[in-house]
């Protein structure tokens, strides 16, 4: 029962913290475009979100390890709520890159406190349940983000006031808790030799998820705003494309598991670079949120299937680092991309921003279709079970799932509870022994 608590109040935390954040990363392009930000501009300030979560992996371990779970929680809530602020008072570009780097790299603190306060709870029966909850619960409150989002007047403070609210009002159910903090956390490690080395499919397919998904979460926003009659559709094609996304994730493993990943993957890029493309030329509400949830469909899905093609070749003891350069690589093409798609929709159309996505799909998709019968890629009988994943994540994440390694808990020490402040002496003193 204990557990029950300790995790609804975590989840809970989740929800209030990815609703706020799925407002925000929808509503600072919009701002943007409203202050007369260039779309180049614009794909800076988004790069600088993916660079700061980069960094934020390496950096955010230790210092948690120093200060500790819920401090640390509460000063990255701070930090961010600031940032968000900062830039409804001022629409110079430096202080909205600057703050959007920070918002990465705390937005990359919060996932890992979550996500080890999670991993600390979950046992070996129920690593796979716990890590199933936190991925629907991420994935659903960033769509909620997105339908509170069209309820707000963009031109207004009221939607980044409301975001920081929300992003605020996670560190109460943290804050609340009786349980210790988890063990200090591992540093992360990333080997993107090891990757390439163990599936080139999935380093191919880790990429390729990031420069798609990335430019769509950068400038996707823009392109509905210039495209759709209401800025209240902007939140809603957003929205279309992370439950098409949501939707599909067991489908497309289902079938991984049955055809093998790197055909499935061949068959996402083919079919992103007809969607991609109808998606350039299309005009209407309907037909741009049907194209959006039929795009995210195929895109979203990306990044699980390169972990699951890659965990299906992982040695004994690898899975978390490979893992973590999933994460990282999905990240770097995240932050790599909108650097270019940005002045070619300035110089070009908004346009730009599928097409460019069309021609990345189908480059990387025609390398996974030359190596999809490498020996490193394994039978679909021997594959390892798919399981849901989202690259919102932080890599503490990877000890959740439930295919990692057995000896994980062999190093983590469960948190014990600290005993309510109104109890008596002896037990304070019996629960210090």
């Amino acid at each position: 029962m204990k557990t029950v608590v300790t995790l609804s109040s975590l989840l809970l935390a989740t929800a209030l913290l990815l609703t706020g954040h799925g407002v925000q990363i929808t509503l600072l392009p919009l701002k943007g475009a409203g202050l007369g930000l260039s779309d180049t501009i614009i794909g800076l300030t988004g790069s600088a979100y993916f660079a700061g979560f980069m960094l934020g992996c390496f950096v955010v371990p230790q210092m948690i390890g120093r200060v500790g779970h819920i401090r640390g929680f509460a000063v990255l809530t701070a930090v961010i709520v600031t940032a968000l602020l900062s830039m409804e008072l001022s629409g110079w570009w430096p202080l909205w890159a600057l703050a959007r780097g920070a918002i990465g790299f705390m937005m990359c603190g919060l996932y890992t406190v979550i996500e080890s306060w999670l991993n600390d709870q979950a046992t070996e029966s129920t690593r796979g349940r716990v890590l199933a909850a936190y991925t629907f619960v991420v994935l659903v409150a960033m769509a909620f983000g997105q339908f509170l989002l069209s309820l707000m007047p963009i031109s207004t403070a009221t939607p980044i006031i409301v975001a920081a609210m929300l992003i605020a009002m996670a560190i109460v159910p943290v804050g609340l808790t009786r349980q210790l903090a988890p063990a200090p956390m591992a540093s992360t490690r990333v080997s993107f030799g090891l990757l390439y080395r163990r599936s080139k499919v999935a380093f191919a397919g880790a990429l390729m998820s990031g420069l798609v998904t990335g430019s769509f979460w950068t400038l996707g926003a823009v392109f509905a705003k210039r495209s759709m009659p209401e800025i209240s559709d902007v939140s809603l094609f957003v929205a279309a494309a992370i439950i098409g996304g949501a939707v599909a994730q067991y489908p497309v493993g289902l079938l991984s598991d049955r055809f093998g990943r790197p055909r499935i993957l061949v068959a996402l890029s083919v079919v992103s670079v007809a969607v991609c493309g109808l998606l350039a030329l299309a005009t209407g509400r309907v037909v741009l949120l049907s194209l959006v949830t039929a795009f995210g469909a195929v895109a979203m899905p990306m990044y699980a299937l390169a972990l699951a093609t890659v965990i299906d070749k992982a040695k004994s003891g690898e899975f978390v680092l490979v893992g973590t350069s999933v994460l990282l690589l999905n990240a770097t093409g995240a932050a790599v991309a909108p650097l270019f798609i940005g002045p070619l929709m300035d110089a070009a159309s908004v346009s730009m921003l599928w097409w460019s996505l069309a021609l990345t799909s189908g480059v990387i998709g025609f390398y996974i279709f030359l190596h999809r019968s490498d020996r490193e890629n394994v039978a679909p009988e021997e594959q390892t079970p798919f399981n849901m994943a989202a690259p919102e994540i932080a890599p503490t994440a990877f000890e959740l799932d439930p295919r990692g390694p057995d000896t994980m808990h062999e190093s983590i020490q469960p948190a014990a509870e600290r005993p309510a402040y109104d109890a008596p002496e002896s037990e304070l003193v019996e629960d210090q022994k």
